[in-house]
């Protein structure tokens, strides 16, 4: 079992007459991902509220917040233990017997067009034998059209945009991926949330966004980026898109800097020190879900 122990601190200048938010830095309590410890501070003296989504398992954080300075600190210690699968047992859900809460998933979005690339993926990936390979297959093909470059995209870059420009950041790779998937049926969604093991030349710790794709009943990870550790994922949110999933969500006026993030990975709960890895099989944090 994988301990990560990691910390957050948001700070925020908000202007009169105050800024209402909603965030989503919370990780996840799912069957895999187990929160052992946690604790938050709010620089300001102010009621907040927790909501936790019964199907996505997404915590979020709601207050209202006075104008001035706001920090906001988010502190936990979260166990890992995957499950694991062979790829070549994972096979694709045909549409008719999928759970009513996948269907959302496999829908165009707002940045994921996956009407609009119907006909590329079906070109691309149309032919493929279906199941984990497929997948896997269309996550490669999106790492190798896209390049990634910090501060290559914007709030309003679609996964046609990335298509186009060919750069982008993690963000776009998953919206990229998401759209393909869906276009030749297999549901797939968004996930934010932080990493270990990250490539420094990157720069500082700072969020990350990937993809779960459905197959053989449960959610399992892949990171089209490449840019980082699947098995050092930990899982804050999950939705459509970025629209559902952004770790903060403003409503007024309101000037923020760059998140401080640190991550690291501690002994377990039996004094064992496990570093993530790349690893040659499929994960999940999530658990089975039944056929309809």
């Amino acid at each position: 079992m994988l301990r990560l122990k990691f910390s957050i601190e948001l700070n925020y200048e908000i202007d009169p007459p105050g800024c209402d938010f909603i965030f989503s830095i919370h990780a996840a309590q799912t069957p895999h991902q187990i929160v052992v410890g946690e604790s938050l501070s709010i620089s300001q003296s102010l009621p907040s509220n927790m909501y936790t989504d019964p199907v996505t398992h997404t915590r979020f954080l709601r207050l209202k917040a006075f104008a001035g300075p706001l920090t906001v600190r988010y502190d936990a210690t979260v166990d890992l233990d995957h499950h694991t699968a062979q790829p070549l047992q994972l096979g694709e859900v045909a549409v008719a017997n999928l759970p009513g809460a996948v269907l959302p998933y496999i829908y165009p979005s707002r940045y994921c067009q996956s009407d609009r690339l119907y006909r590329l993926a079906i070109k691309e990936f149309g032919q493929l034998q279906q199941g984990y390979g497929r997948v896997q297959a269309i996550r490669d093909w999106v790492m190798n059209r896209v390049s990634f470059i910090s501060n290559s995209s914007t709030g309003n870059t679609s996964a046609v945009d990335t298509l186009v420009e060919e750069v982008g950041v993690c963000r776009d790779f998953a919206h990229l991926m998401i759209a393909l998937c869906r276009a030749v049926n297999i549901p797939a969604r968004f996930v934010t949330g932080i990493d270990y093991g990250a490539d420094p030349v990157l720069g500082p710790t700072d969020f990350h966004a990937y993809v779960e794709v459905y197959l053989d009943n449960r959610w399992y990870i892949f990171d089209p980026s490449g840019v980082a550790i699947p098995m050092g994922f930990v899982r804050f949110g999950t939705g459509r898109d970025a629209a559902d999933s952004a770790f903060a969500t403003m409503f007024g006026g309101v000037r923020g800097t760059a998140p401080v993030i640190q991550i690291e990975a501690i002994p377990n709960a039996q004094g064992v020190l496990m570093v993530p890895q790349h690893v040659p099989y499929a994960l999940s944090t999530d658990g089975q879900l039944e056929r309809n």
